[in-house]
């Protein structure tokens, strides 16, 4: 039987080794010799933050290691779209990478994208994942989840959460969570986590899901209280804290995950390089503290296990916004 993450594997896999495969007939030498100049990291986000933590760690000991220049290019704006848009239509040399996260998955079923998600990029590398915490305000009656469950139930619509606006990671993440547990709670839109969680520990919405470098500040400050963690292990910057399946829902798994891609028709001796000196790069010491900092667990591995939780990502979200008629503000 045919499932939808079979063909968006089978779909990835084709673009990726079809591109690549063309472009062997024309890149040999850049193949050979790379890299041949500069590297670009494309971090479509503004500065500060994960992903641009990670570009400019990454960029910092590519340099070192191959003895050319490699620079970081903020290009924030339309959901990732703008600097999405600038890799994809880069040249296919290898020289030119993009940080992708959540929204790489999620857009797709969103927006009208002026790229092709699933045949513009090869993958390269999963770097990272950093879980997602359900959250309250420190003077919330709401102390276990199943106390929120048992106060939804009793009271539909009644409950809010804060998201960051329709479609985002942590509204998404908030939809799936009540279609699992079989509730309905009533959104309330901010524009950012920042002003979300600001209101959230000064009781003005009731509950959220985010991301655990977010939500950690206010936990540690005693102004939020995190009643489950949305993955399979705890965390150990939060060990007091049970999963989500310790708390009746298990499979209820979303992560903030990292990773790096290039456009579609890179040599794949390329991007065979790049993997092992990433996979490299995460087993450092400099990483792995910036990654235990920010609750993020490094991966690593094969270009084929981003290809793969890619289109089991994109098949996901695509049936979460299908099913619940979300539309992206």
């Amino acid at each position: 039987m045919v499932t939808e993450v079979s063909r968006s594997r089978r779909a990835l896999t084709l673009a990726a080794g079809a591109a690549a495969l063309a472009a062997s007939w024309t890149l040999p030498a850049r193949a050979a010799d790379y890299p041949s100049g500069p590297l670009r990291i494309v971090v479509p986000y503004p500065a500060g933050g994960f992903n641009d933590t990670l570009g400019r760690l990454v960029a910092k000991q590519l340099s070192t290691a191959w003895k050319v220049s490699a620079v970081v290019e903020n290009k924030p704006g339309a959901g990732t779209m703008i600097g999405t848009q600038a890799v994809a239509t880069a040249p296919a040399d290898g020289q030119t990478l993009l940080v992708i996260q959540f929204p790489f998955a999620s857009n797709p079923w969103l927006y009208k994208l002026p790229y092709d998600t699933e045949r513009a990029f090869a993958p390269v590398i999963l770097a990272g994942r950093s879980p997602m915490v359900l959250v309250t305000h420190a003077g919330s009656p709401y102390r276990t989840v199943a106390d929120v469950l048992t106060a939804a139930r009793a009271s539909p619509d009644k409950i809010s959460y804060g998201t960051s606006g329709a479609g985002s990671s942590n509204h998404l993440a908030m939809v799936l969570f009540e279609s699992q547990a079989g509730v309905r709670m009533n959104p309330v839109p901010y524009k950012g986590s920042a002003p979300l969680m600001t209101d959230l520990s000064g009781g003005h919405v009731g509950l959220a899901v985010d991301l655990l470098p977010q939500v950690l500040p206010f936990i540690q400050a005693g102004k939020a209280r995190a009643l489950a963690i949305a993955s399979q292990r705890r965390s150990p910057l939060l060990p007091d804290v049970p999963t989500a399946a310790e708390v009746g829902l298990p499979g209820y798994e979303v992560s903030s995950w990292h990773g790096f891609v290039v456009p579609a028709g890179t040599p794949q001796p390329v991007i065979e390089r790049l993997n092992r000196e990433i996979n490299r790069i995460l087993s450092t010491e400099e990483v792995q503290r910036a990654f235990a900092a920010q609750g993020v667990t490094p991966d690593g591995g094969s270009p084929a296990v981003l290809r793969d939780f890619i289109a089991s990502q994109m098949t996901l979200w695509k049936r979460v916004i299908d099913q619940h008629g979300i539309k992206a503000e």
